[in-house]
């Protein structure tokens, strides 16, 4: 499998010292970057230099959209605001095939509603999606995802779920449009990451994964495995399962931990869990699921105590 993590979360001056650092954990293959926050100390030119003298790649370019679009990005009543947020988007796309990448992903974290009666839902969707429309084909060569958060900053993110991804990604109907699924933030919206997971993979629209662990309530960004061990066992099933061969992205928020020593626990913890599925069997596992029998399933877990 190829990893990458959550570079915001080493205090490094720059973001070539922090590539410089983390390229010491063996089995870190890829790193994802902000735009244009990740770009404010270091040039474009600079993190290629560093990317190629340590042996990784990246994997995606994540436009980050700050104070200016508080009031939604895409979907911004403001056309000039709205544009701003599509060239951005587009920016980004420039910086990927510069550094090689194949990958945008796409977090609106401002296209939301507070109050009743606050936005036109129908206006607003329509606004979204022929956006993405343009950006899509601007970036036609790359994957373009949509990663969902049920809520925050919003009360209400306009795009909160699996299924509205689903639905704005058939609506966009771009080849090239996919879905990230980020495990935290699909607790919070009370799915089960793996039906969710499924349902994107059946239809060929698993672009990225986001993995950490948290407690539902937040986006807590904890390490892999650490609350919810059986729902992160059957999400890693999922992925072998549909031989999802992107890169898995750690999101974590070590606050308190050492990042370096926290990113190896999510690589031991991934790599452990993927070996119990092996040792259990896929096949096994499969029977086991197509019998319907909650208690045949405990099984699975008591393979993983022995």
């Amino acid at each position: 499998m190829k990893f990458a993590t959550r570079l915001n979360s080493f205090s490094n001056g720059s973001i070539v010292e922090t590539i410089d650092q983390i390229a010491a954990v063996s089995g870190l293959t890829h790193v994802d970057l902000n735009y244009p926050e990740h770009f404010q100390t270091n040039s474009v030119e600079d993190i290629k230099d560093a990317l190629e003298r340590n042996n990784i790649k990246l994997n995606a370019i994540a436009p980050r959209f700050r104070s200016e679009f508080i009031n939604g990005e895409l979907g911004n009543s403001d056309p000039e605001v709205a544009r701003k947020a599509i060239d951005l988007c587009k920016k980004s796309i420039d910086v990927c095939r510069e550094l090689g990448g194949e990958h945008i992903i796409i977090w609106l974290g401002y296209e939301g509603f507070d109050y009743s009666f606050q936005i036109n839902y129908a206006q607003v969707w329509n606004q979204v999606a022929r956006a993405f429309e343009e950006i899509c084909r601007y970036g036609s060569n790359l994957k373009i995802s949509i990663e969902y958060k049920p809520f925050q900053p919003r009360a209400y993110s306009f795009i909160s779920s699996y299924a509205d991804t689903l639905l704005m990604v058939g609506d966009v109907g771009a080849a090239n449009l996919g879905v990230t699924l980020d495990f935290c933030h699909m607790l919070m919206k009370a799915e089960n990451p793996s039906y969710g997971l499924s349902l994107v993979a059946e239809r060929n629209k698993l672009h990225g994964v986001h993995l950490n662990d948290g407690n539902k309530l937040n986006d807590d960004g904890l390490m892999v495995g650490s609350v919810n061990f059986i729902q992160t066992l059957e999400f890693i099933f999922y992925l072998k399962k549909y031989n999802y061969q992107g890169v898995v992205y750690f999101d974590t928020f070590p606050v308190r931990e050492q990042p370096l020593e926290e990113l190896k626990a999510n690589i031991a913890m991934f790599d452990k869990l993927d070996q119990l599925i092996d040792e259990i069997g896929i096949i096994q596992i499969q029977s086991i699921i197509d019998r319907n029998d909650a208690v045949a399933a405990q099984a699975i877990m008591f393979a993983c105590l022995k």
